[in-house]
């Protein structure tokens, strides 16, 4: 006979349907599956209806993303805390700034366990302005309200604890947010490679990411005649201070420079027929799930040792580690693994899926969300 469970609905709070669907749908897949009753708010999009065929209530937030003015932001906090009212779920697991914030205050106000996931660290704490200290502030006053934090990597948590926006005490550090090994796997019953060796970046398009550094890299090993492919694929987020210009991706392509594919709801294609991948990302990350797809694929490869990107790659044996805003270490590090041979560069994806299964499994994940909303049942 199954126990109890302590909580029946369960919500997931985030900036997008997007994010939800695409990080944690596997993590609300099982929760369906085992019984619990799960309802995600987010500002609508067109993952909204997906959400939903996987079993989920969706309910449709409004809020600007991008807007940093805290007083406006308060609209958000009253948003949540009215659904939050008429809803009343059990437990709700906030992503993400915003969400972590305004969410956890509302949740507090009405008495509901929750957990604020901090998913990285992001453009604020980067830049370290007067929009670093409002947040913090904000941070440090939401916090304390929560059952429990949880980081992606080490070194955020430490930041978060040492800044005394948080205490140790309700700090748990994931393996990411979980990869399925089993989704992401190379097809090699139809393993075939173009004769041109080809690099790929998958990412939001924004500066940070290294996307400009990816083109540098690529002017410095085309002068040196080197006949190689630099896909590129993602998507922008104009209104993001941080994104790329359309000016400056259109200029990359008409120099030869770049290939950009536009955005790919479905990245293995596109990895299946790479040679290398590459993310020279300076952002303060959590861990990037681009990069546990392709290491998940059996791809190596190079990526700057920035915390979070550092985590998913065992240097000289999954792959490369690049110095950050460098772009002739980065074509060094490039021009290192197509020199490789084509067996030296399966074998570090062979040891790439094998550290991601044991790391970053979505197994993992799971049972921590499992072991949290199970934690206090009786034996």
């Amino acid at each position: 006979m199954p126990v109890a469970k302590p909580y029946k609905l369960i919500a997931f709070v985030s900036n997008s349907a997007w994010s939800i669907y695409n990080f944690r749908l596997d993590v609300i897949t099982h929760l369906v599956n085992e019984g619990y009753e799960v309802l995600v708010l987010a500002p609508d999009d067109e993952y909204s209806i997906l959400l939903q065929q996987n079993g989920c209530r969706f309910i449709p937030v409004i809020f600007d993303n991008r807007r940093k003015d805290p007083f406006q932001d308060y609209s958000l906090y009253r948003q949540l805390k009215k659904h939050y009212q008429q809803q009343r779920p059990d437990f709700i697991f906030h992503f993400v700034a915003k969400p972590n914030i305004y969410g956890s205050l509302a949740a507090a106000a009405l008495g509901i366990p929750s957990v604020a996931v901090i998913t990285g660290l992001g453009y604020p704490f980067a830049r370290q302005n007067w929009l670093y200290w409002v947040l913090k502030t904000l941070y440090k006053r939401a916090l304390r309200k929560t059952n429990e934090v949880w980081f992606l990597n080490n070194e955020d948590a430490k930041i978060f604890i040492t800044e005394r926006i948080v205490n140790i005490e309700k700090v748990k550090v994931l393996p990411g947010e979980g990869i399925n090994t089993r989704y992401f796997a190379p097809d090699k019953a139809h393993f075939k490679k173009h004769e041109t060796f080809r690099f790929i970046m998958s990412t939001r398009l924004l500066k940070s990411k290294g996307v400009s550094l990816y083109a540098d890299a690529a002017r410095i090993l085309k002068k040196k005649n080197y006949d190689v492919q630099f896909e590129l694929i993602g998507f922008f987020e104009t209104s993001h201070p941080d994104s790329i210009a359309q000016e400056d991706l259109n200029r990359w392509q008409q120099e030869g420079l770049i290939q950009y594919s536009g955005f790919a709801k479905d990245v293995r294609p596109f990895l299946q027929r790479a040679d290398c991948f590459v993310f020279p990302s300076f952002y303060s990350e959590g861990i990037p799930r681009c990069l546990m797809e392709a290491a998940s694929m059996e791809l190596p490869i190079i990526t700057s040792n920035n915390r979070g990107c550092k985590d998913v790659v065992l240097n000289n044996t999954t792959g490369f580690l690049c110095r950050l805003h460098d772009p002739f270490d980065l074509a060094d590090k490039m021009e290192k693994m197509i020199n490789l041979s084509a067996e030296e560069r399966h074998r570090m994806g062979e040891h790439g899926r094998a550290l991601v299964h044991q790391k970053f499994s979505i197994d993992k994940v799971i049972a921590e969300y499992t072991e949290t909303l199970t934690r206090d049942l009786p034996d």
